[in-house]
């Protein structure tokens, strides 16, 4: 077996720290995707096994049991009856909390009778002592047929065992521990005759749960004469027997193997539930968290994007004084760097979002939040499985629209998936960041400051226009449905420290990579569009400003330089482009600067900051800040600064509410499977976001 890698798929229910297990495997050596074709988050990583191996290990998405209910449960389902897949487990390795064995062990069952080698992990096992329970392991192993790993992931206990069990898979015995023909077993025979080859279990998947099995499916079993499969309500009853078939197991199991010392007291977890889930209380608890954290994000990151604003300023700088003159350097100083900058700056903040929503996920008070939401939400015509993408969605959008798959009710689906785009997601985030360091003061009322009030403000209305959106719609789409909300809360546990720190990493990793993959593309093309323009306006510049002075009235030769920059600037292909749009965006408080960077920024939003950076820097020999330059800038129609209250707070609104994303729009198809609502949603958030952004405008100049 040297060389070989062995693949293992990791299983469990959710909030059993399937993803601590996962992590202390793996390390920082992991990757997420998608499965091939689908909306799903596919995430991988390598181990590093003794004896010179590798592991290739694959987080399944969390699953109840193989009676799947949504597409996520789908995907473990046909992986596990897929042989030829690449990623077709050597060894399935079940994760389990210690706490709700009884519940968990039922997944495990149904994953042993697929003939695949199979350990089961009991994590959470520093959690035994305080609990009060005790575990027979060597009987357990006895009557599961398997091996047992009994894990830390919190401590890091038993993960080399676990790393051997996977070693040793062979030695698994791949006995099934739950005869499931026994609940119909006339069914099961003629099942077993018609397809003597084949897998029981598998074929018995098939016919309930619609999904396929090499090539056989639904269809090819109905085609079959020696087997006539039952209707639907039959089998789900039998689905049922089959269940209550394996509790008695597991059951008895237990019976033999568990003991609980059950606490007469209420433990903390009732005591923290009554507070943080109360009607009033909860709410309120949940409005000073957020204004914590936003305080904390604008506070803590204010020393490092400094420090990172000027550095890539003076790279800037150097780039111009040490490299020789031409094309080559100005790309690079003026293009290049400018743009990189405009989103590395963020890198603070953006990981200090995700370090919170990692920490409040860890400690279990997430899905505190959700429960509490969805006494709202269903006053808006939304389940409260909603509320899952629309807070996923602070992240991004993309993955919020995908977690929508968990909605098996459409309409409520849908207009989950047209209103996510709303919340404001980290892409926003730059945007939002600058233009409140432009135009908010940075002072402080009650002893909070007004950018971080201002950025949680607009977090808030993000989130109150998508409530507001979803009532409306539920109004006009006439469809007529009944759904019901269901959600685990996990236990509260401190946060790990590992846990938080490659979620961190790895999150602002992909954002940074992924944006500062089409900021740089776009910075560059930005660049040569400001650097060249068309006739003698561009090419004799420097002429006509010097020829509009006299002697007398010349001004300094920085100064001079800076209005030839300039002139260059407006009369460069982006110039006249941006000039051609200013009519649009001028009753909004915008120049055509301002318009070039709207238009681009649909490539993503944070795309903005970055086509600014580029444009100021064009021409520039100062070692300025990015945010010096736009606030010197001037307003062309009413003088005074461009960014004043009311133009950034007009910016600020338009980027609240429009569809500024062309990927959310692709994912928004994807999962419809029509161009007609990304259409809609492009056309109705554009139209809402520019009148409210001029209404706004108006007003307040």
């Amino acid at each position: 077996m040297t060389g070989k890698q062995i693949n293992v798929a990791l299983i469990g229910n959710p909030n059993t720290g399937k993803t601590s297990v996962f992590n202390q495997l793996t390390g920082l050596n992991q990757k997420v995707g998608n499965y091939p074709g689908i909306t799903v988050e596919k995430k991988e990583g390598i181990c590093k096994l003794p004896r010179g191996l590798k592991a290739h290990i694959l987080d399944l998405p969390g699953t109840y049991s193989l009676n799947a209910s949504s597409l996520d449960e789908n995907v473990v389902i046909e992986l596990l009856l897929n042989k030829n897949d690449k990623d077709y487990p050597d060894v399935a390795v079940v994760v389990s909390d210690v706490e709700n064995l009884k519940r968990n062990l039922l997944l495990f069952t149904q994953i042993k009778d697929l003939g695949i080698p199979t350990i089961l992990v009991i994590n959470m096992a520093d959690r035994m002592e305080r609990k009060g329970i005790s575990l027979d392991i060597d009987a357990l192993e006895e009557r599961l047929n398997t091996s047992i790993a009994l894990v830390s992931a919190r401590k890091n206990m038993g993960i080399d065992k676990l790393k051997e069990l996977i070693i040793n898979y062979r030695n698994i015995s791949t006995t099934p521990c739950v005869n499931a023909s026994v609940i119909d077993p006339d069914y099961f025979d003629s099942l077993r005759k018609a397809f003597p080859k084949q897998s029981l279990y598998k074929l018995w998947l098939v016919i309930t749960q619609d999904v396929n099995f090499g090539n056989i499916n639904r269809n090819e079993l109905s085609k079959n004469s020696s087997f006539s499969t039952k209707p639907v309500s039959e089998l789900k009853r039998l689905q049922q027997k089959e269940t209550i078939h394996r509790y008695q197991f597991i059951n008895g199991v237990l019976k033999e193997t568990l003991t609980v010392n059950a606490h007469a007291a209420k433990d903390l977890r009732s005591r923290l539930d009554r507070v943080l889930t109360h009607k009033v209380w909860g709410y309120v608890i949940f409005f000073g968290i957020l204004l914590l954290i936003f305080q904390a994000i604008y506070d803590w990151s204010s020393y490092p994007m400094d420090l990172i604003d000027s550095t890539f300023a003076s790279l800037s700088e150097m780039a111009k004084t040490n490299l020789p003159e031409g094309v080559f350097t100005n790309l690079i100083s003026e293009g290049i760097l400018p743009g990189l900058g405009g989103i590395v700056i963020f890198i603070p903040q953006i990981a200090f979002l995700f370090l919170f929503i990692s920490i409040l996920e860890e400690t279990g008070y997430m899905s505190r939040v959700v429960f509490l939401m969805d006494r709202i939400m269903r006053r808006f015509g939304l389940s409260g499985k909603s509320v899952v993408p629309l807070v996923s969605g602070t992240a991004c959008a993309i993955p919020a629209v995908m977690a929508t798959r968990n909605i098996e009710n459409w309409k409520e689906r849908l207009i989950t998936i047209l209103v996510v785009p709303f919340t404001t997601c980290s892409a926003r985030l730059p945007v939002y960041l600058i233009i409140i360091a432009l135009v908010i003061p940075d002072d402080t009322f009650l002893g909070f400051n007004l950018q971080g009030l201002m950025l949680m403000f607009l977090y808030l209305l993000g989130f109150g226009t998508a409530i507001v959106s979803a009532w409306i719609l539920n109004s006009i789409l006439k469809i007529k449905t009944k759904s019901y909300f269901v959600i685990e809360m996990p236990n509260y546990k401190l946060p790990m420290l590992k846990n938080i720190g490659i979620n961190v990493v790895e999150k602002t990793k992909s954002f940074v990579l992924g944006a500062g993959k089409i900021i740089l593309a776009i910075s560059i093309i930005l660049w040569v569009l400001a650097s060249y323009g068309p006739g003698d306006n561009f090419n004799k510049a420097e002429e006509i400003v010097r020829d509009n002075y006299t002697e007398q009235t010349a001004p300094e030769n920085a100064e001079l330089e800076q209005e030839i920059a300039s002139y260059k600037l407006k009369h460069s292909y982006i110039g006249i482009m941006g000039r051609g749009i200013e009519p649009v965006v001028a009753p909004l408080g915008y120049d055509w600067k301002i318009g070039i960077a709207i238009i681009s920024s649909f490539a993503a939003r944070e795309v903005f900051v970055g086509t600014l950076a580029t444009i100021y820097s064009v021409g520039s020999d100062e070692e300025e800040t990015i945010k010096n330059r736009m606030a010197a800038e001037t307003n062309p129609v009413l003088g005074g600064p461009l960014f004043t209250l009311a133009s950034g707070v007009s910016l600020l609104l338009f980027y609240a509410f429009a569809m500024q994303c062309m990927s959310t729009l692709a994912i928004v198809q994807k999962e419809t499977n029509s161009w007609k609502w990304p259409t809609l949603q492009l056309i109705i958030m554009s139209v809402f976001a520019y009148v409210v952004a001029l209404i706004a405008f108006q007003v307040l100049k």
